[in-house]
């Protein structure tokens, strides 16, 4: 059918006057006593009815007639076409389309009812399956009803929402017009689901800990605080899960996992949103190359299953997910990309800050060679990592809850998973040694107090439960909202989240 959509009003006094007139047609309907009626029964979804009946050489015209299926669809009116004594409309499930074909003979007063609804309204229909001339199924209309009047025009089909911005405060609409947005967010969902079966297969027990903290801890990062007032007690939102899962693998569950919401009180950008989502698991018994290899298979393997390959598209870059991902030290890292940095130089401090300051990277004179190494590595090396790779044995200084590598003074047995130039994970072999975490945790507080908000706090149960003792574990963070960016060839983390941390319209505060 040849679709009739109004097109997106040109400006603010276009879009009232049109909201004008729908909302006077809802008066009407009112008056009447038939505005939002609740008793139709949708029997059939749109996609299902289009899969059923996609053989158009076996269900002909002739066929659907000769086997007369009754049908019950409902949905969002995308389309219509009115001519004289016949009309075509197109309706909208959550499953696809499909569309109706009205008579005036078989309506009557429905008929001229529908001649005035709008495009976006959403209604019912009963009828017979049929198809026209053109082959398409469509639903002969014995019955209809107008379930919801739409008081807001939608766009056009051809623009959409053409503001970027409007795309992600108005994400109700943008799923409507877009088939792209809304096929995003269904793999999303498949891609967790897969994520949690993949885990559930191998062992792995899925838990919930806690959003509101004490202490705000397992991570690097400055929290969100919030109060308790029947308590009187100030609380974090939890920037990791870390500390609460460890203490459950001290208490003998040796395999758990959770899918969480973190909060981190940072910068809104295409890669952070304040709120996120992240799978944390850890394992007993298992070390830092143990749990990269555990990574590298659950990705590969969520790419296979989700999209059918191994081969993603993302920001211009083609990836392969397929072959062995790449393990890369640190320290080698930095010394390829800066061929002027010698080993010695790799623990030197004032060699380091050197080189940070030929570069114009910010530093602060409390930091040591391991935070100036890591701040080399991700000024000029981590943007160039577009095929998996691991980044390995970062220091300790930098990895206040990581195990210190038994042959390597100074570093830890840790790494990090970068694809098309962004971290997608975080592992290592966990600290499990009370009195060295208890010293790492004082040293942080000390940075805390000389003015680094993302420092961790002392956690003082946590060295209790360390204390009780932590057998030899490994530990992972995956961000899923970065995965799904790769997965989906989405360049915005807004793209992937469905109401992303947007300022207020109209300069207010709050959330939208």
């Amino acid at each position: 059918m040849t679709d009739k959509t109004p097109h997106t009003p040109a400006n603010a006094d276009e879009e009232n006057r049109l909201v004008a007139e729908r909302r006077a047609k809802l008066a009407a309907l009112r008056r009447e006593g038939v505005a939002f009626p609740n008793d139709f029964r949708r029997t059939d979804l749109a996609g299902e009815l289009q899969a059923e009946y996609a053989d158009a050489g076996t269900w002909t015209g002739e066929a659907l007639e000769a086997g007369g299926r009754q049908v019950a669809v409902a949905g969002r009116m995308m389309a219509k076409r009115v001519m004289g004594k016949a009309a075509f409309a197109q309706i909208q499930d959550s499953t696809g389309r499909i569309q109706l074909f009205l008579q005036r003979d078989a309506l009557g007063d429905d008929y001229q009812a529908f001649r005035g609804w709008d495009v976006g309204d959403i209604i019912g229909a009963e009828g017979t399956l049929m198809r026209t001339r053109t082959g398409e199924l469509s639903v002969k209309v014995s019955r209809l009803r107008l379930l919801t009047k739409g008081l807001r025009p939608l766009p056009d089909k051809w623009h959409g929402l053409a503001d970027v911005e409007q795309r992600y405060r108005q994400r109700y609409v943008d799923l409507i017009v877009s088939p792209e947005s809304r096929e995003v967010f269904i793999k999303r969902s498949r891609i967790i689901t897969a994520m949690r079966a993949w885990l559930d297969a191998r062992g792995f027990l899925e838990v919930e800990t806690p959003m509101m903290h004490y202490i705000a801890g397992g991570a690097t990062a400055r929290p969100f605080v919030t109060h308790h007032n029947a308590l009187d007690l100030d609380l974090y939102l939890r920037v990791a899960p870390e500390l609460y899962l460890k203490r459950l693998v001290v208490g003998g569950f040796e395999k758990v996992y959770e899918i969480n919401r973190n909060f981190r009180n940072e910068g809104v950008s295409t890669r952070h949103n304040p709120e996120f989502t992240m799978l944390e698991l850890y394992e007993a018994y298992a070390t830092y190359e143990d749990i990269m290899d555990l990574t590298e298979d659950m990705i590969r393997d969520l790419a296979s299953e989700v999209l059918g390959t191994t081969a993603v598209d993302w920001d211009g870059h083609s990836i392969d997910l397929g072959p062995r991902f790449r393990r890369w030290k640190l320290e080698e890292a930095v010394r390829e990309l800066n061929p002027e940095i010698s080993a010695a130089d790799c623990r030197d401090r004032a060699a380091l800050g050197a080189h940070c300051e030929r570069l114009g990277i910010r530093t602060r004179p409390d930091w040591d060679w391991g935070k100036l190494l890591l701040e080399l590595f991700e000024a000029t090396v981590e943007e160039g990592l577009v095929q998996p790779t691991f980044i390995t044995h970062y220091p300790v200084e930098v990895s206040p809850l990581a195990r210190e590598s038994d042959t390597e003074p100074g570093i830890t047995d840790r790494f990090e998973l970068f694809i098309g130039g962004r971290e997608m994970a975080n592992g290592f072999s966990e600290l499990n040694d009370p009195e060295e975490q208890a010293a790492r945790f004082r040293a942080q507080v000390e940075a805390r107090e000389g003015g680094d908000e993302e420092a961790m706090h002392y956690d003082a149960d946590y060295i209790r439960a360390l204390e009780v003792g932590l057998p030899p574990t490994g530990g992972l963070g995956v961000g899923i909202d970065r995965l799904v960016m790769l997965l989906t060839g989405s360049s915005s983390i807004r793209d992937v989240l469905l109401f992303p941390y947007m300022r207020p319209e109209g300069g207010g505060q709050g959330r939208d």
